[in-house]
């Protein structure tokens, strides 16, 4: 397969190699060196018939199946897997950081449809948007945006044309636009039946996004947020990362001063322990360390920290740290 090899390495190649090479190459070559430029970017952007849902809609009714039911009737080849559909009601904030903490362990390719929708029926726009790293988002403009545009770019985005991106019939409904516009177009979408330039009018690359409180170091301590709770386990995961935590100067093994607070009320102010796993501490002691997504964050060993402390989360929410 001599041929097919040298067209992936021409493929590899940036963009910026093509543009260098071409005052020295005739206009058939530069044709044809276009071509496979927009083969090599349609390639990369290709969608690979997974979708992948979540929604505040719980578990207890059938609106999640009858989504699954309209994307399953787009396409019998669509892989539909699940985020979560336990995201609190109307919580869009929570939707925005379920969505990052997932997406980038995905391939390239896979449609993401987001429903966490409180604005449904409203003038909010419905969009899609594609990220840098080639993942695709079908979801209402309203916030659940936030953390994807910001960690994972935006490629492009547009605005889902209901004229020919909605399931048939439909249109006289105006409170369930997750199974009639979102889970439809995202199962058009992951089954290659439309590609984005399908899917409406472009827009410019900026989302709604909601305000939060990023991690910063002022010399002494550190100020960061609360995104959300390990609900399972109880314990509280900030935003302040591994590289803004080391200006602190705390080493493992050493305590660092903890304080968890909103405007009004200071839930927990005291040293924790700063460990690689809980099993560094005894049972019921409270722990400091870094989760999955290596941001610092605070538990107790076989105990629920934000229950005993009655800690929450969300923008409302802060945490402070100094060395001891």
């Amino acid at each position: 397969m001599p041929h097919l090899n040298r067209e992936l390495v021409i493929l590899r190649l940036p963009v910026n190699q093509f543009t260098d090479m071409k005052p020295h190459l005739s206009l058939k070559n530069n044709l044809l060196i276009f071509l496979l430029t927009v083969v090599a970017s349609n390639l990369l952007h290709a969608q690979n018939n997974i979708l992948v849902f979540q929604s505040d809609f719980g578990l207890k009714d059938g609106a999640v199946s009858a989504m699954k039911g309209v994307a399953s009737g787009i396409s019998a080849n669509i892989k539909i897997y699940d985020i979560t559909h336990e995201i609190p009601a109307y919580n869009i904030w929570e939707a925005s950081y379920r969505l990052v903490q997932t997406a980038p362990y995905w391939p390239a390719g896979t449609v993401f449809v987001s429903v966490v929708d409180p604005g449904v029926g409203t003038d909010r726009k419905s969009v899609v948007l594609l990220t840098k790293s080639s993942h695709y988002f079908v979801t209402p403009d309203n916030g659940t945006l936030t953390l994807i545009a910001e960690q994972l770019g935006i490629q492009e985005i547009r605005e889902i044309d209901e004229a020919v991106n909605r399931r048939k019939n439909s249109g006289a409904s105006y409170t369930f636009h997750g199974r009639d516009v979102y889970a439809f177009t995202g199962a058009r979408l992951a089954a290659k039946i439309i590609t984005l330039d399908k899917v409406g009018l472009k827009l410019p690359n900026k989302v709604i996004s909601i305000p939060y409180q990023k991690p910063v170091f002022d010399g002494s301590k550190i100020k960061g947020g609360i995104p959300v709770l390990d609900v399972q386990y109880g314990n509280v995961w900030t935003n302040v990362d591994q590289k803004t935590f080391d200006k602190l100067g705390v080493r493992l093994g050493d305590t660092v001063n903890v304080r968890l607070f909103t405007k009004d009320t200071t839930a927990f102010d005291g040293t924790i322990k700063y460990v690689n796993t809980f099993g560094e501490v005894k049972e019921g002691e409270n722990a400091g360390y870094f989760n999955s997504l290596m941001n610092f964050s605070v538990g107790i060993n076989m105990g629920d920290f934000a229950k005993t402390y009655k800690v929450s989360s969300g923008g409302e929410w802060f945490v402070e740290l100094s060395k001891k």
